[in-house]
């Protein structure tokens, strides 16, 4: 695999994102910013190497870059208040659309698709309700080597180039371990 081993790369916990599999043979860990073309491109392939593997595991960890996505901090910031609802997954596929910047009335609006509550979004977001935790994901991320998004470990180690690798390495672990 063409990858590094990373000693950063914080463990997956309960505050984590997780599609996929409960008890994984194989845990993929995406640092990813919701205004980013190419997390956006990696989106639908990775779900559905997610589908087709019963024991892999995603997890999303946030990354945004405020400077070349703005507003992407705060789309992290919704999807945190959705996944308090349940429903972080339709958070991340509603916001992860393939814009690259994100206006207040967007955001509201996505607020308005996923029955958040304009009103408590707007208040949720204004107050920075959830930005530490979106703080913790970016600085695991730091941590762990991430400079850009996507960055994808798989069971810990970073993935150095780029995510179309995936497509082999995933197919590759599985049929090692039958």
């Amino acid at each position: 695999m063409s990858a590094r081993a990373s000693r950063e790369l914080t463990p997956v916990g309960d505050d984590d994102h997780v599609l996929g599999a409960a008890e994984p043979q194989l845990t993929l860990v995406e640092y990813g910013d919701f205004g980013c073309p190419h997390c956006f491109a990696a989106k639908l392939p990775i779900e559905s190497l997610v589908r087709r593997f019963e024991g892999l595991r995603l997890v999303w960890r946030h990354f945004p870059d405020r400077e070349l996505h703005p507003g992407a901090d705060l789309a992290a910031e919704l999807s945190e208040l959705a996944a308090a609802r349940g429903n972080f997954w339709q958070a991340h596929s509603l916001l992860l659309a393939g814009r690259d910047r994100f206006s207040t009335e967007g955001l509201l609006d996505a607020a308005s698709s996923l029955e958040l509550g304009v009103s408590e979004a707007g208040s949720v977001l204004r107050a920075g309700t959830h930005r530490r935790r979106v703080e913790v994901d970016i600085a695991s991320g730091e941590a762990a080597g991430a400079h850009g998004t996507p960055t994808f470990f798989v069971d810990g180690q970073r993935l150095i180039g780029h995510w179309r690798q995936l497509a082999q390495i995933v197919p590759a672990a599985f049929e090692d371990t039958s």
